[in-house]
């Protein structure tokens, strides 16, 4: 995966979260599925700005950045700020 396709992968995620809360933001709330999915547009959007990090960490390493791989939820979602 390029760097390319994934700023289009998260600009395609941020369009899609945009539009859910447009939805919630008209009065009518959010619905248990729209939060799910708000939800896992959040956690894929972790993972792509992670793997932009390591891609771009292996590249100012001398390494290869199509070697950096998606990490799980599990291992994004806990990083701390």
């Amino acid at each position: 995966m390029s760097d390319q396709s994934i700023f289009e992968r998260i600009n395609d995620l941020a369009a899609e979260e945009e539009r859910l809360w447009q939805l919630a933001g008209g009065g009518a709330g959010m619905s248990g599925t729209q939060q799910e999915r708000l939800e896992a547009i959040q956690v894929e959007l972790d993972q792509c700005y992670d793997l932009l990090h390591q891609r771009e960490a292996r590249r100012s390493a001398g390494l290869d950045p199509d070697a950096a791989k998606v990490r799980p939820p599990e291992i994004v979602e806990r990083y701390q700020q």
